[in-house]
């Protein structure tokens, strides 16, 4: 009894001091006798309420389908971009007989000089770089390539060359925002390049193979206002707007016994790296606390030990998403985050709960899947609450509202729900694919809304090497407490991770 007492007087566990909880009559927090000095038993029942959550979807996805154990803390990466599709430039300037820069002051061809077998040069200049072929990533602004750029010189024509050209109609305006639409194309069959001349364009001297009679204005025409290279070319979407200016390879013409035609090397190659994050969590305590059993969980040493366990991945879970790669001057190293990577060098769209509708929404998933950068979709959409069910209202609008009959299926539809590695995935059906949708609360207190990450292009990359593994490795001792001589458990969670991520163009990030 004395101990009851002391406990009472003593020691307050959570809850409202008041008898009556909040509010008067208010049964959730009892009487006022609280639990007690170290959960001693007070007849109290045997039931305790725990909060489950899905903590850390996203380390738990990394951890068990993109683990890639490294030998070394400061680990590098290649990625490859194929060449096939880039094969594209813009005109950037243009004449009858000669050119001497990359770009021109008068968009304009006049009638007939552009006709059936006529010679006509073309600068030709493209945005992106030719060393691993690193082009524009939609909305994102970092490492942003305009055309004419240094190191974008288009090295892939060749004589014997079919080239598709564009043109808009006779006095058409540019508009800031580069929307003039084309009006035709002119085929051209490269007779001559000269990559000499000017260091970021291509000269090609060709013959007009398609042409056409009327006046036109070249609708790739770089100038000092209102050309393409005078906007934020990253911001353009590819198919709208950028697309219906670009110059393509069309094939090849060569006449018989003409011999081996000539050719070129690409560089698809590109490298980047990664650091290891040391993380750790500890825990102490004394031997009589070990000893003492306790109502509810008796170990408190078992029950601490997991709350660690838990508490250590939440840590990784939250670094994986926010963390931002970086050495201080102590020589301490940070892993790179997927909010930070994709910020920075992945799509980026808006999006407002309040004004976004159906419509924009798909939209922005044609950019963000657009085949000429991003040939998968996002294996995963990790999103906030509020994101979360306002997909599910887009998702159930159709079906509650306008369904004419079961066989006839929206274009955005709530398809079915799963389980994968105990993390709950809503399945959305849109015109270019499955959604594969998880609910993350540790992006609720972000501006992100939807973090969209394709899982087969990034690694969990613990350091793993000589015997040694620090993928969650745990430490065990027994110190004595100074001038006490007693004796204490002490445990240590350590894991050292990093994160690599590649392809930023298959990522994508609405904040």
């Amino acid at each position: 009894m004395p101990s009851d007492l002391f406990g009472l007087g003593t020691y307050n566990d959570s809850g409202p001091s008041s008898s009556a909880g909040v509010s008067s009559g208010d049964q959730r927090y009892g009487s006022d006798l609280k639990t007690g000095d170290l959960r001693r038993r007070y007849n109290f029942g045997d039931r305790v309420s725990e909060l489950a959550i899905a903590q850390d979807p996203f380390f738990r996805f990394v951890s068990k389908i993109g683990k890639k154990p490294t030998d070394d803390p400061e680990f590098k990466y290649t990625e490859r971009r194929p060449s096939y599709h880039k094969r594209y430039a813009y005109v950037s300037n243009h004449h009858a007989t000669t050119i001497s820069s990359q770009a021109g002051d008068d968009a304009n061809v006049v009638a007939g000089a552009l006709d059936t077998d006529d010679i006509y040069k073309f600068a030709m200049v493209t945005d992106y770089l030719s060393e691993g072929n690193l082009q524009n990533v939609y909305g994102q602004s970092t490492g942003k390539v305009q055309p004419g750029d240094s190191g974008t010189q288009p090295a892939f024509f060749l004589p014997g060359q079919i080239v598709r050209i564009p043109y808009a109609a006779d006095g058409a305006t540019f508009a800031a925002d580069y929307s003039v639409p084309e009006a035709g194309y002119i085929l051209v069959k490269i007779t001559d390049v000269d990559l000499a001349s000017v260091a970021t364009c291509a000269i090609i001297t060709g013959r007009v193979v398609k042409g056409v009679a009327d006046a036109v204005e070249m609708a790739s025409y770089i100038t000092a206002t209102n050309g393409i290279d005078d906007v934020d070319i990253q911001s353009k979407s590819i198919a709208g707007i950028l697309e219906p200016k670009r110059c393509y390879v069309v094939g090849t013409a060569h006449g018989q016994g003409t011999g081996f035609p000539q050719t070129w090397k690409d560089q698809p190659f590109s490298t980047g790296y990664g650091h290891t994050q040391i993380f750790k969590t500890s825990l102490a305590m004394d031997n009589t606390t070990r000893a003492t059993v306790l109502k509810y969980e008796p170990n408190e040493w078992a029950r601490i030990w997991r709350e660690k366990l838990i508490e250590h991945k939440w840590d990784i879970e939250t670094a994986l998403l926010y963390g931002s790669q970086f050495s201080d001057a102590d020589g301490v190293w940070q892993t790179q985050g997927a909010v930070d990577f994709v910020s920075s060098y992945g799509n980026v769209f808006e999006l407002d709960h309040t004004t976004k509708t159906q419509d924009q929404f798909l939209d922005d998933m044609s950019n963000f899947l657009d085949p000429r950068y991003n040939n998968a979709n996002a294996t995963l959409f990790f999103v906030d609450t509020a994101t979360f069910n306002w997909l599910h209202k887009l998702s159930g609008y159709f079906q509650n509202n306008l369904e004419i009959s079961p066989n006839f299926s929206a274009n955005m539809s709530l398809t079915g729900k799963k389980k994968v590695f105990g993390v709950d995935i809503t399945t959305i059906s849109t015109p270019y694919g499955d959604m594969n949708v998880a609910r993350n609360v540790h992006l609720d207190s972000s501006a992100i809304k939807i973090l969209a990450v394709n899982m087969r292009y990034c690694s969990f990359r613990p350091l793993v090497g000589n015997g040694i593994n620090r993928d969650t490795a745990i430490y065990v001792g027994v110190q004595t407490l100074e001038n006490s001589g007693v004796d204490r458990r002490v445990d240590l969670i350590q894991t050292e991770a990093g994160m690599e991520w590649q392809m930023p163009e298959a990522h994508a990030y609405w904040a």
